[in-house]
């Protein structure tokens, strides 16, 4: 609809803007003012000053005692409403009494400001303070009758709306349509303050039924949604389908306390109080009410009344999905994925539709807890569903009042029915063989690389909590894991410390000595620092020269606390050059120069022998610098845990016996 005129905004909450207080008389004459001429403002203080937690939700006395110690505000309101009840009935008797008037007028006022008082301390607890003034005045037609003359003299303006008047305000019903005709925004706002703060509510219901029968079929349940976006009272949106008139007359006849229940009965079955949807603005009222009742499978009905119009064929399908939700037989079920269509966009509950995508994935990792043999890949469904079970009901705010509920009550019972589950999950049964993955090969990296957790500490104590570097060499038999240690030593020792791994197995025979054995270090060096390497014919020509100034310029670009550890594996292969004559015997002694010279710069030599076993006099210069570490078979933990969990996806399980 275009805006054409302007619509005011009402604004009927109290002004007050700060607490009432135990000490200001004016605020016992604001409590009474409010009593008997604005009851609604009860509720707003309490709302609006007070905590979310009332005394009457207090369980246990001891609930009670934290309730009056950490609820001030409302606690004040009790003591006032108790001061109202006992100490101005005593004063006005004293009064009364000095006077030389009746002691039974005093009683008269006591029970005056008894009733006042304890509509005061029910309206606070309970809110119904709208009861306790309805109650007092029941449809004040003296109100009723000030208000209309008083609008007729201010044309109509919002600060003339009486707060305590139930009958009909003349106008007002007329007044309303003006507004949802020219904007229907601010006329849904201006309905709510009406709800909250008046006891228009014939009117106001009077005036949505007109509008929304009004409305065109291509905005119907659009503006319909904006109605039930966020309500005062959902029977606002109930009596646009049912019938306000019927009911109200029905329950009249049921307060008719001299007559039979059958004859009350009788009269009353001569009224209509059903949800109807014998119109298109019923049918989608009938929809969104059935949905806030959390009723989607009738709430399915009552959309396939209008599916022919904008949106009507994604509300239909919506409620059909969250019926399908709602109490499925298996989270498993096939059926349950494919009745959660997501309809092509654009979408009216866009939020909503996000929360059931959520749950057609989940039925997805339901499957899999259901039918895989993996025990890692039901644990990663599991975890994954309870995830996106979680994320619904952190965000469920964001999602439309109508079905909000409906939505959080689907999201925490599967959450329940997961949680059930949850103990079984490692719980695997096989009908075909396993591959058998226990097979000596390559080294390992990754989540496969297990145990050895004795060396990393030690060589995390030699490398990170000492004031150098120390060189190390770890020694053992084949197969014991040693190329494993090394290439995942970068994963245990923190970006701090730079790990370049070089296997010298790939040298095979070389020609040019100690130049070809340093280039293949220098390469490797650079290109996990990322650094240029030395000119290749000068290394080759003036290996050990050029290699000491590369190493130089490389430990003083280091920052203090970071280091380079240069990972020779297979290092008797530097025995087996030197026994062929293809390099020199000073190599060692060279590489020791390098490791007094820098104390950010170690060496770590993986191979088969220790350095007490090599006794040749070439190896001899490096014996007091390099700490040797044997690498032997894994201790009886690491056997456990390796024989159970061999890969990533491993679908065994093994007794402590087997």
């Amino acid at each position: 609809m275009m805006k054409n005129r302007s619509v005011p905004s009402l604004q009927l909450a109290p002004k007050r803007r700060k607490p009432l207080s135990l000490w200001n008389p004016l605020d016992y004459l604001q409590i009474l003012s409010w009593v008997f001429f604005f009851p609604q403002a009860l509720r707003w203080y309490v709302e609006t000053f007070g905590e979310k937690k009332g005394l009457n939700d207090c369980k246990t006395w001891a609930d009670r005692r934290q309730w009056w110690k950490t609820s001030p505000r409302q606690r004040n309101l009790w003591m006032q409403g108790l001061a109202l009840t006992v100490v101005v009935p005593l004063l006005v008797t004293w009064a009364l009494s000095q006077l030389g008037f009746a002691v039974a007028f005093g009683w008269v006022a006591l029970g005056v400001a008894l009733g006042v008082a304890l509509g005061v301390a029910l309206g606070v607890a309970y809110g119904v303070a709208f009861g306790i003034a309805f109650g007092v005045a029941v449809l004040r037609p003296d109100v009723w009758l000030t208000t209309t003359i008083f609008r007729s003299f201010t044309n109509n303006r919002s600060t003339s709306f009486s707060r305590i008047t139930a009958l009909p305000v003349i106008g007002l019903s007329r007044k309303i349509n003006q507004w949802l005709s020219h904007d229907w925004t601010v006329a849904i706002r201006n309905l709510n303050e009406l709800l909250a703060y008046t006891e228009q509510f014939i009117p106001v219901v009077r005036a949505v039924n007109q509008g929304l029968a009004r409305l065109p079929d291509d905005v119907l349940i659009l503006r319909t949604a904006q109605l039930a976006e966020n309500p005062f009272d959902w029977d606002l949106i109930k009596y646009a389908s049912a019938s306000l008139s019927d009911a109200l007359t029905t329950r009249f006849i049921e307060s008719l306390f001299i007559f039979p229940k059958p004859i009350k009965r009788r009269l009353a079955a001569r009224f209509n109080q059903q949800i109807r949807v014998n119109t298109a603005s019923r049918a989608v009222a009938a929809g969104f009410w059935y949905l806030h009742q959390e009723n989607p499978h009738r709430a399915a009905r009552a959309f396939s009344h209008v599916q022919h119009l904008p949106h009507g064929t994604e509300m239909r399908q919506l409620a059909h999905c969250l019926s399908l939700a709602l109490q499925p037989a298996q989270l498993n079920d096939s059926a349950l994925i494919d009745g959660l269509v997501i309809p092509e966009s654009p979408l009216l509950r866009s939020n909503t539709w996000s929360a059931i995508s959520n749950l057609r994935s989940i039925v997805s990792d339901a499957q899999i807890i259901a039918q895989s043999y993996s025990r890692s890949a039901r644990s990663l469904a599991l975890n994954r569903a309870l995830g996106k079970l979680t994320e619904i009901l952190n965000h469920a705010e964001q999602i439309p009042q109508a079905e909000r509920a409906l939505i959080i009550k689907i999201a925490q019972s599967w959450r329940d029915k997961l949680l059930a589950i949850s103990s079984d999950v490692g719980e695997v049964s096989h009908t075909k063989p396993v591959q058998n993955p226990y097979v000596a090969g390559d080294p390992v990296e990754g989540n496969l690389f297990v145990g050895r957790g004795e060396v990393i500490k030690q060589l995390e104590e030699l490398w990170l909590m000492g004031s150098q570097l120390q060189s190390v060499v770890l020694y053992g038999h084949r197969r014991m894991g040693k190329t494993s240690i090394l290439k995942n030593l970068p994963t245990y020792l923190g970006s701090n410390l730079q790990v370049v791994y070089i296997n010298l197995l790939n040298l095979g025979a070389i020609s040019e000595g100690a130049g070809e054995v340093l280039l293949t270090i220098c390469d490797a060096i650079s290109q996990q620092l990322a650094i240029p390497a030395p000119d290749d014919d000068t290394l080759l020509h003036l290996p050990y020269p050029t290699f000491r100034r590369f190493i130089t310029s490389i430990s003083t670009q280091l920052k203090k606390g970071e280091g380079l550890v240069i990972a020779l594996d297979e290092f008797e292969k530097i025995e087996d050059l030197i026994l062929a004559g293809q390099l020199s015997k000073d190599f060692l002694s060279f590489l020791r120069g390098i490791l007094q010279e820098h104390t950010n710069i170690a060496f770590a030599f993986a191979g088969l022998h220790t350095l007490e076993e090599m006794t040749a006099d070439y190896f001899n210069p490096l014996f007091a610098s390099v700490l040797p570490i044997r690498i032997g078979f894994f201790t009886m933990a690491e056997t456990r845990e390796l024989l159970a969990n061999p890969a990533e996806d491993f679908t065994l399980d093994y007794t402590p016996d087997t």
